[in-house]
């Protein structure tokens, strides 16, 4: 395993550049490919049928120019450590302060999800469901050993982070193979349908469920791309980040085409969209039908080491912004000071806290699927929120640092026009979220946070700095 052989350390009480090139294209993968996909594509597909890979490719396309965007603010200004920085500087203390906070509870809550996931894919293994008291004490050993992982360097994090992400591509490439494979040799499944291509179109064409269904398809499909912008949380710790930010960023494209659309062709391929059963992941389903006896205890080890390298990234994104912001005197001081190993063990400790809180949710909603649903929907309308800020921030850079702009080797195909796209875009996802009765619940519910930010920045003003 090779390491860079310098990375440049500074300050102590500042982060360090400890993520090598090799690290950062993987964690770039790992978020790329998230829960969403192995817990979600099912529900995805049986309410969109084969539109989802339109969907994917949509969906896709934003968020790469979401991250063209970070990627020229980011490099703009390598003082710049996350997004709370540029969105002060250019936008103004407020927007700093709604973007960490933000960013900060979009991991939290995407955390208490993947601990629905975690204990139901245990239930896999468990033969049954587990009682809310089993449910509350696997939560619980999930978030400490994660905290543990988190407080030792972020060197380790970084390698965890590559190991949890090679087994979700490795596991997504075997797929494709497989599922190619049966196709090819025509293979027939138990209700007598042979694998072809033609199974995609032949099952009421590409739009069976109409436009109603195409759009009923995008909450899952936004949420599995959540994590994405992870690179840009990392680039205060990754070592040359002019060389390797870019590189991990325009890297994004090829990564959706393989791992979302690739995939999931292939799996409607095998398995026409109205046989697959929402409940159940796609990808044990393929390799149940390939005859492969240890498909589903593989697969559901696949997805739990993609649900725990959630839990990881969130972690590590939950401590860095709070540490952000109390560099910035937006949250308490505590937060702001590194450990030994320079780690802000202060911000993961009341991260770690939150998640527990988290934990308790299986009391309260003991259905795993519908407590998945609900802190999905709510993450995806905060992540919205923090895309769209970024897209604001770079309309500000434009104007207010012309002469950066111009001069900059990586810029947004596009410029201004792209980000009002994109705005408009991300606009019109948070109104598809109001059809379905269960995401309208989570967006019912999402201008609460946005009231006690207010109320939180009303006395953080208050305060002499």
């Amino acid at each position: 395993m090779s390491y860079p052989k310098h990375i440049p350390q500074g300050d102590p009480q500042e982060l360090q550049r400890s993520l090598s090139n090799r690290h950062l294209q993987l964690i770039a993968i790992g978020g790329a490919i998230g829960t969403g996909l192995f817990m979600g594509s099912g529900k995805t597909i049986s309410l969109a049928g084969p539109s989802i890979l339109f969907i994917y490719m949509i969906i896709g396309a934003m968020v790469f120019l979401v991250m063209r965007a970070l990627g020229e603010l980011l490099l703009s200004n390598l003082q710049y450590k996350s997004f709370i920085d540029f969105s002060t500087d250019l936008v103004g203390p407020w927007a700093g302060y709604f973007v960490g906070w933000t960013y900060w509870l979009c991991w939290v809550t995407i955390g208490i999800a993947d601990l629905s996931a975690i204990i139901y894919y245990l239930e896999f293994f468990n033969g049954g469901a587990f009682s809310a008291a089993e449910g509350v004490l696997i939560s619980v050993a999930a978030i400490l050993f994660i905290m543990g992982l988190n407080l030792v360097t972020v060197r380790l994090f970084g390698e965890m982070e590559f190991w949890f992400a090679m087994v979700k591509i490795i596991a997504i490439i075997v797929l494709i193979a497989v599922g190619l494979w049966m196709v090819i040799t025509g293979f027939t499944n138990e209700a007598g349908t042979v694998a072809q291509f033609s199974n995609l179109w032949a099952h009421g064409g590409m739009f069976p469920t109409g436009f109603s269904g195409f759009l009923a398809g995008f909450q899952i499909a936004i949420f599995a791309f959540v994590g994405v912008e992870l690179v840009g949380t990392t680039a205060a710790e990754t070592h040359d980040p002019k060389r390797n930010l870019p590189k991990a960023i325009n890297s994004i494209p090829i990564r959706i085409i393989i791992f979302y659309v690739l995939a999931l062709f292939v799996v409607m391929s095998v398995t026409p969209w109205n046989q697959i059963d929402p409940k159940i992941s796609p990808f044990v389903n393929l390799f149940s039908q390939a005859g492969i006896a240890a498909a589903a205890i593989i697969m559901n080890l696949v997805v739990l080491s993609s649900v725990m390298s959630s839990m990881n990234s969130g972690v590590f994104s939950t401590s860095r912004m709070l540490f952000g912001l109390a560099r910035d005197q937006q949250a308490p001081q505590q937060f702001g000071k590194l450990s030994k190993s320079a780690v802000p063990a202060n911000a993961l400790y009341f991260s770690t806290v939150c998640l527990l809180a988290g934990a308790a949710l299986q009391y309260f909603v003991p259905n795993t699927v519908e407590a998945f649903t609900l802190a999905t929907t709510l993450s995806t309308i905060l992540f919205i929120c923090v895309w769209i800020m970024i897209m604001w921030s770079y309309i500000r850079y434009t104007k207010l640092r012309p002469e950066l702009h111009a001069q900059s080797t990586f810029k947004l195909p596009g410029g201004v026009f792209t980000c009002w796209v994109v705005i408009l875009f991300f606009i019109g996802t948070v109104y598809i979220l109001s059809l379905e009765a269960d995401t309208f619940k989570a967006l019912v519910v999402s201008p609460l946070w946005f009231v006690i930010l207010a109320i939180g920045y009303f006395f953080y003003k208050k305060k002499p700095h």
